[in-house]
């Protein structure tokens, strides 16, 4: 899905080398003529020695067969861009058959390779990942194509996460190639990272990932600030050998302690360092020197360097945090804090084990990365966030609603709420009225009141990361209900309430038509079974869809999707397309 333009080296140059001990072939990443898929398959041995290369050669050559003939827009064979996808898939450390699907995840969309060839020459997971990332068609689907695109998506990954991983390693690439497009192109396929591929990116917590996804997009939308915070990270006199010197003191101050621990320099990327400076209103960079303390030992040898760390150095107050007591959403635990280090500057440190070091960095992907980790955080269900969008997707059939809600979900500012005995994850900001819908559609539609923290407060009140909030309902009978007073939610509520959940059952509630919207999902199944009940009046049926795609592409619809919506629509007439299919399957000639 090439929405690039531009050399696959290009952005390698003109985005300045940054010193983090990152994916850095990602950057540089250019294949052999001799033998493309040399550095890959070498990269994907070096993390999984036993895996099968064979297969992936296999699936090179068939995307080199069908996108043959096929330029990017700053006229590199197409074919450069599946494999720098691939590429950065191998890097993460991700399984081969992700590798597969990456080498192919174009050519169903933008070759004749077919779903069914696919699933012929690689099986069912592959074809699954593959699909999962096609686009739907915007000259069909207009302005709901990037939505439904997205729904898609989500949907897919519901089943198989490693859909998303692909994605984001294209739009990586995508972006890191995105000069030869106009500045208008350049900001809006950047805005679109930002607003949702990111976020989803840090949900997944692959933050190996996102952090050059973060550098890319700062490039993109900010090239001044970039330019300046680059200027910047090249002219730090000193600050490599004060890192040195910190990390040395530190470690020191560890095995005095009798903590066994790693400690190194953490240097903060590019969109990191702007992020701070920004929320500080400075105009130089902020740039605090800041250490990683990776722990040999169990989760309570974090504490005790901490205690060595702050014996040495005095803590800032207020800039401590504790993400492994309390996780992130996202497998993120680690010590956060601040110390009074050498010369008086602050210096943050992370503390952390390796293996939530591991999680940290990689995310969904550590299982694929490391297969026999066995020790996995405890509690953590880095998925939860996206069982949720599965529910709630469900009841809006507006694509660009979806797009929106999911846009609100995906906030990077969450707030953690105990209610009713659970904890619940909500949109910073959220009130009362969020967390009922969250306890239930029910429970939002009949809240009455509420409590937090013990205190009566009006269900518009904001809430704070850590509240306790009791919700009363007209059902409870712990409230007195006038006989005539007004039941269900208020419209009012659509101007304070923050979640997804709460606004798509607010407006659910609240919609005027009297028939329910349809998905193109919906439209998809019921083509599909109006063509299955048309043909059972002539006593057929279809043993597989390869007939329906090659009537599909002789009709001129992009995909057999497209054609089960004109269908469902009626633009089609079912008769029409089944007498069709008829002579087709029956004179093949």
């Amino acid at each position: 899905m090439d929405v690039d333009a531009g050399h696959g080296a290009a952005l390698g140059r003109a985005l300045p080398t940054t010193p983090f001990a990152r994916l850095r072939s990602m950057f540089s990443f250019q294949s052999n003529d001799d033998d493309p898929v040399a550095t890959l398959t070498k990269t994907h041995r070096s993390i999984h020695p036993s895996a099968d290369v064979a297969v992936v050669r296999r699936s090179y050559a068939i995307a080199e067969s069908m996108h043959r003939g096929q330029f990017r827009k700053s006229g590199d064979p197409y074919i450069t861009h599946p494999l720098a996808v691939a590429q950065i898939c191998a890097e993460l450390g991700m399984d081969t058959t992700t590798i597969v699907a990456a080498l192919l995840h174009d050519t169903v969309e933008d070759t004749s390779y077919t779903l069914e060839a696919l699933h012929g020459d690689f099986g069912p997971e592959v074809t699954h990942l593959v699909d999962g990332v096609t686009k739907f068609d915007k000259a069909y689907y207009g302005k709901a194509a990037e939505g439904e695109t997205i729904r898609k998506m989500i949907v897919a990954a519901g089943k198989d996460v490693r859909v998303l991983v692909i994605k984001l390693a294209d739009r990586l690439h995508n972006m890191r190639t995105l000069d030869a497009r106009s500045p208008a192109s350049r900001a809006r396929i950047a805005t679109a990272t930002l607003d949702v591929l990111v976020p989803l990116c840090d949900r997944l917590g692959i933050q190996a990932l996102k952090r050059d996804l973060d550098d890319v997009v700062l490039y993109h939308l900010e090239p001044d600030s970039y330019a300046r915070i680059d200027e910047h990270v090249k002219n730090r006199p000193g600050w490599n050998e004060y890192l040195a010197d910190v990390s040395r003191k530190a470690h020191t101050a560890l095995r005095r302690s009798r903590v066994d621990a790693v400690v190194t320099p953490r240097p903060r990327h590019y969109y990191s360092i702007w992020k701070d400076t920004v929320a500080g209103g400075r105009s130089v960079p902020l740039d605090l020197p800041r250490i990683a303390v990776i722990v040999d030992g169990p989760d309570t040898d974090c504490y005790a360097a901490l205690g060595a760390i702050h014996g040495r150095w005095r803590p800032v107050a207020g800039r401590f945090k504790d993400f492994i007591a309390s996780p992130k959403n996202n497998l993120y635990r680690s010590l956060h804090t601040t110390v009074v280090g050498p010369e008086g500057k602050l210096v943050e440190v992370l503390i952390r084990t390796e293996t939530m070091h591991r999680y940290s960095e990689y995310g969904v992907a550590t299982s694929y990365r490391y297969p026999k980790v066995a020790d996995e955080p405890p509690g953590a269900d880095q998925l939860t966030w996206l069982k949720r969008v599965l529910d709630w997707q469900q009841d809006t059939t507006d694509a660009t609603q979806f797009l929106d809600s999911l846009r609100c979900d995906l906030a990077e500012g969450q707030i953690t709420v105990f209610a009713h005995g659970n904890a619940h994850e909500l949109p910073s900001g959220s009130t009362p009225v969020d967390v009922a819908y969250e306890l239930s559609p029910r429970k939002g539609d009949q809240c009455l009141a509420a409590t937090i923290n013990g205190r009566l407060a009006p269900l518009s009140s904001p809430l704070r990361d850590g509240d306790v909030v009791e919700i009363f309902s007209e059902t409870d009978g712990q409230i007195e209900v006038e006989p005539n007073a007004p039941r269900g939610p208020r419209k009012e509520w659509l101007g304070f309430v923050k979640s997804s959940q709460a606004q798509m059952q607010i407006n659910r509630y609240f919609d005027e038509k009297n028939e329910p919207g349809i998905s193109i999902a919906d439209k998809v199944r019921l083509g599909r079974a109006t063509i299955g009940l048309t043909l059972r009046k002539h006593d057929r049926g279809l043993a597989s869809e390869v007939p329906l795609r090659r009537l599909a592409e002789e009709l001129g619809y992009p995909d057999l999707e497209t054609l089960l919506v004109a269908v469902c629509e009626r633009s089609l007439e079912p008769d029409a397309v089944v007498e069709q299919l008829i002579a087709l399957v029956d004179h093949p000639d």
